[in-house]
């Protein structure tokens, strides 16, 4: 389900995955189909860690990383989940063709 919701995002944010919901910051962005996919990534790979793990997770990778480069930013950016996503986004049957737990392969970096 896909909710247009834009008081919720910070900076140049423009989507958001809080399952079973894609949050974007304007109704125009319901036709980027990269952001979706890249949102639905984001969806599958909290339904298969069945959702808090998924959180937890996210939270301890970015924190771990903000620590180690020193920059909250970049470390959103090597996040494994966001490189999985962002590195798969512009695959539409990436999701049909992903293992699970594909993430795992982008710990490392």
């Amino acid at each position: 389900m896909i909710l247009v919701f834009r008081h919720l995002f910070y900076r140049n944010y423009v989507g958001l995955s809080f399952w079973p919901f894609i949050f974007l910051k304007n109704d125009a962005l319901k036709n980027d189909a990269v952001l979706i996919n890249h949102e639905k990534i984001h969806l599958k790979q909290q339904q298969e860690l069945l959702i808090l793990p998924f959180y937890l997770f996210y939270f301890t990778e970015w924190l771990f990383r903000t620590v180690w480069y020193l920059n909250s930013y970049r470390a959103y950016q090597n996040i494994s989940f966001e490189r999985e996503a962002y590195i798969n986004e512009s695959n539409p049957n990436y999701l049909e063709e992903r293992k699970n737990f594909s993430f795992i392969k982008y710990l490392h970096r």
